[in-house]
């Protein structure tokens, strides 16, 4: 079976101030949806790791290609979206691997972004 890693994409700065859901009833909803699309997963055997991460905000771009190392607070690019979390499932085909980022989509109630992982 393939890896896909599943990419959750937040506006900026919708994490740092806690508004990515309407309210917390839609955060609770979506956090109910997600656990159910895990325990499918697991189930399934489709599952391989899943993590939310820290707002972009949090991180630090680190260059170390020169002859000096520099690290930079913030992320490394702005864009008009960051991830948010992510899921790496295994599938048997790309065709297996849309339907799975569709349901995450689904559950977590934001837009996601499938690509398939290098075979190491």
């Amino acid at each position: 079976m393939a890896q896909y890693m599943i990419s959750v994409f937040h506006e900026p700065g919708v994490q740092n101030a806690g508004t990515a859901y309407q309210d917390d009833a839609a955060l609770q909803a979506a956090f109910a949806a997600v656990a159910e699309f895990n325990a499918g997963l697991q189930a399934a055997g489709q599952f391989v790791y899943a993590c939310g991460l820290m707002p972009p905000e949090s991180s630090h771009t680190v260059d170390a290609t020169g002859t000096t190392p520099s690290v930079t607070p913030g992320p490394f690019s702005v864009s008009s979206a960051s991830i948010g979390s992510f899921w790496i499932v295994e599938a048997l085909d790309e065709t297996v691997a849309i339907d799975l980022a569709t349901r995450a989509s689904a559950a977590c109630g934001q837009k996601v972004e499938l690509r398939p992982l290098q075979a190491g």
